[in-house]
């Protein structure tokens, strides 16, 4: 009877070993399930490869002006240069290939946003972490400031300040970090008064932990999720606000062909149907700052866990 009982009983059964998701694989599965968040990804890697690659996939550079000849200028795209190459996107008023011209404009404009971006958040958070871990009258001072800061419009504030220190790539970014750093504080200190007076933050503080270890390896990390976002948005930002100031002429010199200066070039063709010189890099710079912000937009529902459903699964 047990004999018969024993043979008749279910195997057990096998328990197979589940991997963990990782924090960044469940990172990647949920921006990816975005299918246009990740074509605009896709088009961001695509744009920035060719930004850092202009200079062996063009023919021509446009700063060096011993291969510019105006006798090229205002070209129709498709036409074929002096030199004996194909303009496939035409040539502007100096004679400049436009594709070559966009590609090089292209780099201005990602290495001017991206590191006026960079300084601004470093800038920007440790005076909102100041703020928010100090409190009382410097956290109040910090807090005025960075309001009387984000009163003005930024384009108002870069204005002013190019038409202090002048044009140039350095003084540009000087004007993009100056009117960018308090949206990062604020975004710093919200997220770092939250964390502040957490259990984790006072155990190690009960524990003799100094004040700049406490910060900077208890707090800090746990406010790069907002930042990330506000730093993708406000690198578009820092884009778009310097093809303005190139557009307006206060911004990068002729000679620095970005894409604030090639529309504007253009702009003087617009009614006599050479639409090519603007519209061609107005389109360049729509895409890119479009990307940027489609992907931003995503990693804020991917990383705000109020707004992220998936995190469970």
């Amino acid at each position: 009877m047990s004999d018969a009982t024993a043979e008749a009983a279910p195997p057990e059964a096998t328990i197979q070993p589940v991997d963990a998701e990782t924090p960044f694989q469940r990172f990647v599965s949920e921006f990816l399930d975005s299918k246009v968040a990740t074509a605009a990804f896709l088009f961001l890697l695509a744009i920035i490869a060719l930004a850092i690659f202009a200079p062996w996939i063009t023919p021509q550079n446009p700063y060096d002006l011993a291969q510019v000849d105006v006798l090229d200028g205002r070209l129709a795209p498709g036409s074929e240069a002096f030199a004996g190459y194909t303009m496939w996107l035409g040539s502007d008023g100096a004679g400049r290939d436009l594709y070559s011209a966009i590609l090089y404009g292209l780099r201005i404009s990602l290495s001017v946003g991206v590191t006026s971006g960079l300084i601004a958040l470093v800038i920007g958070m440790a005076v909102g972490l100041l703020a928010a871990y100090t409190g009382g009258r410097t956290e109040n001072v910090i807090m005025r400031i960075v309001d009387l800061q984000l009163s003005f419009p930024a384009a108002l504030v870069a204005l002013m300040l190019i038409a202090i220190l002048g044009k140039g790539v350095d003084k540009i970014i000087l004007a993009l970090v100056v009117a960018q750093w308090a949206y990062y504080a604020r975004t710093v200190r919200a997220s770092a008064l939250v964390e502040r007076h957490k259990e984790y933050v006072e155990a190690a503080a009960c524990l003799g932990i100094s004040h700049a270890r406490i910060v900077f390896r208890h707090i800090m990390p746990n406010c790069l999720a907002p930042l990330i976002v506000v730093g993708t948005v406000q690198t578009a930002s820092a884009i778009s606000l310097e093809a303005t100031l190139s557009f307006l002429g206060v911004g990068m010199p002729q000679t620095s062909p970005s894409l604030g200066v090639l529309i504007a070039n253009g702009f003087e063709y617009m009614l006599s149907g050479r639409y090519w010189i603007s519209v061609f890099p107005g389109v360049a710079l729509l895409v890119t700052v479009v990307s940027i912000n489609l992907v931003g937009d995503h990693l804020r529902d991917v990383l705000n866990p109020r707004l992220n459903t998936g995190g469970g699964k």
